[in-house]
């Protein structure tokens, strides 16, 4: 267990975390504040200045990653069954996809700790410079309740990569599996106080560290209006660099070439998965006039089948949302869908009398200004939008205060070279969607965040370039 995990745990104070499916509490978890976030940085700042895990090779580094990796693939199904008891997730989703994705991306990332380095430099007279890639120091993460353990994975990895300590704050509704993996890290070898994990509430434990003085670095994954308060707090303390990962509404655009079964299934998987709880998910689904109706009918026809139960048993799609506030918020867009005469097709309410599962709500006739095409609603409820000319269609995806990601299904090639340089999102999938490979940058525009997880980009945001500079008497060559 880490030094923090034995902290928070010293301070006495526990909070309830939940079942979806049931309402009923799994356990009580220390609940820790701005004391224990003292604490932590104080543990991953002694970690960083006197400890091995800067200093140690990078090889060395990438080994302790790796055992980490193994024990996570060889405590696969208990991490997956934590996951999905936790957040409501189908239990073949969290065992088939996002527990080995975890594993995949700690590989990729162990893979990088000797690949960072820096330049040599040609200049202007008689020197030698160079620059060097340093580790940032502190790295603070405030973690969401809708990909717990995955996202996890996405900050801790790089900032473990280059170097730096850790502090992370795991969202209140789903603390369980960040405790878990933070132990099997210390198991792999990280040393002491290299990754502390506090389980918290945002206005307290996590305000505490977005405007803590002796963090270096925060990287922030929700809501966007959470995130601009994240950025100021970061801003008012001591201006440490911040990462964001914020909301969506993302277009999911059917051109009228399209095979019309393959467009409905995957606009379906693209607003659907993981209980509509993505925020990348295919939002605002436009589809050509020419294709509308049948899209409808077949959409419709699709969500109707779909298996809404407890997320443990087979063959089940959708399981609950995660807690009462998102239910009822899903719930109240879906009422704003009627009021404001868009067509229900199908769906529209609860299922059932117990937790918080939503029937698959399928929308037809809904206008850009109307606030379920407006609005991130995180739920499974699916706006589909008719549009007549790519212009017209490309201005109305645009015409959004957010940018994460878009996706576009066409036999055109020339209209999909159109489409991926004309929309203004962090990813565009092409005849696909969600598709997250631990490569593959991901990030949005405008509101949707700043910086990118994944991939070779997410390294730049745990580290500081220093350029050195001394002169060379006589020198052969420059």
């Amino acid at each position: 267990m880490s030094p923090m995990l034995e902290t928070c745990l010293a301070l006495g104070k526990t909070f309830p975390v939940y079942d979806p499916r049931t309402a009923e509490v799994i356990a009580n978890v220390a609940e820790g504040d701005a004391e224990d976030i003292d604490r932590a940085v104080a543990t991953a700042r002694k970690a960083f200045d006197e400890g091995p895990w800067p200093k140690m090779t990078p090889y060395e580094r990438s080994r302790i990653m790796l055992r980490a990796a193994d024990l996570i693939e060889k405590n696969m199904e208990e991490l997956a069954a934590l996951e999905t008891w936790n957040n409501g997730k189908p239990y073949v989703q969290s065992l088939k996809s996002e527990v080995p994705m975890v594993v995949r991306l700690l590989h990729y990332y162990a893979g990088w700790a000797d690949k960072i380095h820096g330049l040599t430099v040609p200049g202007d007279g008689n020197y030698h410079i160079q620059t060097l890639h340093e580790p940032i120091g502190v790295a603070g993460q405030i973690v969401p309740w809708n990909f717990p353990l995955l996202l996890f994975t996405w900050k801790v990895a790089p900032a473990l990569t280059c170097g730096n300590t850790i502090v992370l704050k795991s969202a209140e509704q789903t603390p369980l599996t960040a405790l878990y993996v933070a132990k099997l890290f210390h198991e792999a070898g990280l040393p002491p106080g290299v990754l502390n994990v506090v389980s918290g509430y945002g206005p307290t434990a996590g305000a505490a560290l977005a405007s803590h003085m002796d963090v270096d670095k925060l990287s922030f994954t929700g809501h966007c209006d959470t995130g601009k308060i994240v950025q100021e707090l970061a801003a008012k303390s001591n201006l440490k660099p911040v990462t964001l990962e914020l909301g969506g509404k993302s277009p999911f655009i059917i051109f009228d070439d399209a095979d019309v079964d393959q467009a409905v299934e995957l606009a379906h998987f693209a607003l659907f998965y993981n209980q509509g709880q993505c925020c990348c998910a295919g939002s605002r689904t436009y589809v050509h006039e020419r294709v509308y109706d049948e899209f409808v009918e077949k959409a419709k026809a699709r969500a109707m089948r779909r298996i809404v139960g407890d997320p443990f048993k087979s063959g089940v799609e959708q399981g609950p949302q995660i807690d009462p506030e998102q239910f009822e918020k899903v719930l109240r867009y879906i009422r704003s869908g009627i009021e404001s005469n868009a067509t229900l097709e199908c769906g529209g309410d609860r299922l059932g009398n117990r937790g918080y599962f939503v029937q698959p709500t399928v929308f037809s006739d809904v206008k850009d200004d109307m606030l379920i095409a407006q609005d991130e609603i995180f739920g499974p409820v699916q706006s589909i939008l008719k549009f007549k000319e790519t212009d017209d269609v490309i201005r109305r995806a645009n015409k959004t205060r957010f940018g994460l990601a878009a996706g576009v299904f066409t036999k055109s090639a020339d209209t999909a070279n159109t489409m991926m340089r004309a929309l203004r999102a962090g990813t565009v999938w092409i005849n696909c969607y969600d598709v997250f490979d631990a490569a593959i940058p991901f990030g949005g525009y405008k509101l949707s965040g700043i910086g990118r997880e994944k991939g070779i980009y997410s390294l730049n945001a745990y580290l500081q370039v220093k350029a050195v500079v001394q002169p060379v008497k006589n020198p052969a060559w420059l």
